[in-house]
This record gives structure tokens, C-alpha cells and sequence, in this order.
């Protein structure tokens, strides 16, 4: 943004209503609770840039805290903080991510340059993108399943105990689909390599997180005939290099790098380390898929599904058609 340019920033929190319950191995809720961080430029003309986070309480964050870190730096921000000096103000986390994803916005807006074209990207594409089957029964998943089995890609959340039994009650009724596994921290040591062995067998394409993030160094020692992917053990560059030994794909969360600006840094590092990468997210509106989707563009494997989970999403929101999730609109983000 220009020097002459001053801003003004506003925090506030939204309750978005999930479809049904959205349920996995350490919980059930029943809405998406996101803090949306709105900078206004105060300049001859008037621009609005906005960002979406997600707090979550696997990683020590509330709706409460992460509005206490961005009230904290508001005046920082309000005296001139560049996106740049941010990254050293912040940690990594919700807080940081809608409030870097808001000066990506907003410097968009102002420079009239897309922050695709920033980044690089030539020409943006639509992205096949996962949907959830929440965690149930094996029966009530394989019901779940069979109104998605014609998508191109289904993210199948596992929680240890039954977990052969709801593979194969997905693997039935979605014969042609492309599995992703994810345990989220779930599967037992006792039972991982048989856990990874019907993986296997039913052509999964991806195993999620089957260790708690403190235990996956027994993932060294670990035969697999499917690719294994991080998620909550790997949140920015920093210890990239110590999972390469356990993992062979990396899940990157703006909500855990704390925005676009380290995702983007984290892409490039995690390619050079020979990383596949999965780019997801938590459950959340179109506002908090945007940045991600740019991300996103030549990733391996796309999750970003969010707004499909909600009972309604926010105007201009993305298009999902098919199994295919479309690039934000300017009237959206960036």
C-alpha cells in the first residue's frame, strides 16, 4: 500500500450455521464461529479489504483470544504495520491469517493488481476439491456417502475404534471416488499398520494425521503402500525438515501458517523438500476459501470444501460446480 495511504481496522465475530453437525474424532459442532478482520483505507478513495479466520481449540485459540491479538496490534496497524512487519509482530495462527489475508485484500483493491497476479499465476483454474463425510457410524457414513459417491473426491474423517468397518461402508457405496482418510490424531499405534493396510486395499489416495502430532515419529519405522499426510503436525516452514522422515505430504492451513504471505513461503520450501502438498482448511465462508484457493493452484491435493458444509454461505461466495470449486470473484477477495 502507499505510504500515503492510513487505514482504519475493525474485528468483528460471525456464527455461520452448519448443515446438520459436522463431527470428527475429537468432537461434533453445529456452526463455524469466525472473526473477520475489515481494514478501510481513509485516503481520497475508499477501499475495503477483509479476511476470514477460523480460532481453533486443538491449537490453544478461541473466538475470545484471537479477538484480544488483533484489538492488541490494532493500533500498530492503524499507525502504519506493513504486511511484511506482520509476520514478526504476530505469531502463526487464526489471528495473524484474517488479518494478513485482509492487507492482501485490501492492497489488491488499492493497486487495482490481483493478488493472483502478484503471487504469479498467470491464468486461474477451477480446483477439484474434497468433500467431508463426517464422522458415524459405519452405517451412517456409508448414507452420507452415497449422496456425494458420484464426486471426484471425498475426505472420509475417521476416529480409531470401527474405523475398518466405516472404510469399507465407504468404500461400497462410492466405488469410483477417490478416498482421502483422516484420522485426525485417532488410530492407535497398535492398529496403525493395519489401519494402513485396508487403506491400501480400498485405494485410498491419502492417509490424514493417524498419529498424534507428538507420537508421529514412530511413523519412521512404518511400511505404507499410501501416501501419509501431516496436518496437525505441521503448521509453518519451521521443522519442515524432521518431517520428511515420518510424512510424505504436507496439509497446508492458512489458519495454522498464519495467512497467505507464510503459505506461500511454505509451498515453495515444502516443494524443494519433495513434499506433496494438500492445501485445506477448517470449516468456514467463501471469505476464508479464497486466498486458499489461489494457494491452492497447483497443489496435489485441494480441501476446501468449507462453505459446502455451512447451511448458507456469504454473497459473492465461491461456485462449487460438480466436484470442482471455482476462483474468488474480485466482489469476494483479492
Amino acid at each position: 500500500m502507499s505510504d500515503k495511504c492510513s487505514i482504519k481496522m475493525k474485528v468483528t465475530t460471525e456464527n455461520w450455521p452448519i448443515d446438520g453437525s459436522f463431527t470428527i474424532a475429537r468432537g461434533s459442532r453445529t456452526q463455524a464461529s469466525v472473526v473477520v478482520v475489515t481494514l478501510m483505507s481513509t485516503d481520497e478513495v475508499k477501499h475495503i479489504g477483509k479476511g476470514e479466520c477460523v480460532p481453533y481449540v486443538r491449537y490453544g485459540e478461541s473466538v475470545e483470544s484471537v479477538c484480544r491479538q488483533l484489538n492488541d496490534i490494532l493500533p500498530l496497524v492503524e499507525q502504519g504495520l506493513t504486511k511484511e512487519q506482520l509476520q514478526n509482530k504476530m505469531p502463526a495462527g487464526a489471528a495473524r491469517n484474517a488479518l494478513d489475508c485482509a492487507y492482501w485484500d485490501i492492497e489488491a483493491k488499492t493497486s487495482n493488481i490481483s493478488v493472483s497476479n502478484k503471487i504469479g499465476i498467470k491464468e486461474t483454474k477451477p480446483l477439484t476439491t474434497a468433500y467431508t463425510i463426517s464422522l458415524d457410524t459405519p452405517r451412517n457414513m456409508a448414507e452420507q456417502t452415497d449422496k456425494h459417491k458420484d464426486r471426484d473426491l471425498l475426505k472420509i474423517k475417521l476416529g480409531g475404534d470401527g474405523d475398518h468397518e466405516r472404510m469399507m461402508a465407504v468404500r461400497e457405496v462410492a466405488p469410483n471416488a477417490g478416498l482421502i482418510l483422516d484420522a485426525n490424531e485417532a488410530w492407535p499405534e497398535s492398529q496403525l499398520q493395519n489401519y494402513l493396510d485396508i487403506a491400501a486395499n480400498i485405494k485410498a489416495v491419502l492417509v490424514e494425521q493417524p498419529l498424534r502430532a507428538d507420537e508421529d515419529d514412530k511413523l519412521k519405522h512404518i511400511e505404507r503402500s499410501v501416501v501419509i499426510c501431516a496436518d496437525e503436525s505441521v503448521h509453518t516452514r519451521e521443522g519442515l525438515e524432521k518431517l520428511k522422515s515420518r510424512y510424505d505430504c504436507i496439509n497446508i492451513k492458512l489458519d495454522k501458517t498464519g495467512g497467505l504471505t507464510e503459505a506461500l513461503k511454505m509451498f515453495e520450501e515444502a516443494r524443494a523438500l519433495n513434499f506433496s502438498i494438500m492445501v485445506g482448511c477448517m470449516v468456514g465462508t467463501s471469505l476464508a476459501m479464497a486466498p486458499a484457493v489461489l494457494l491452492a493452484q497447483n497443489a496435489d491435493f485441494v480441501d476446501l470444501d468449507g462453505p459446502l458444509l455451512l447451511a448458507k454461505d456469504r454473497e459473492n461466495g465461491l461456485t462449487y460446480p460438480s466436484s470442482l470449486v471455482t476462483p474468488p470473484s474480485s466482489s469476494l477477495w483479492g
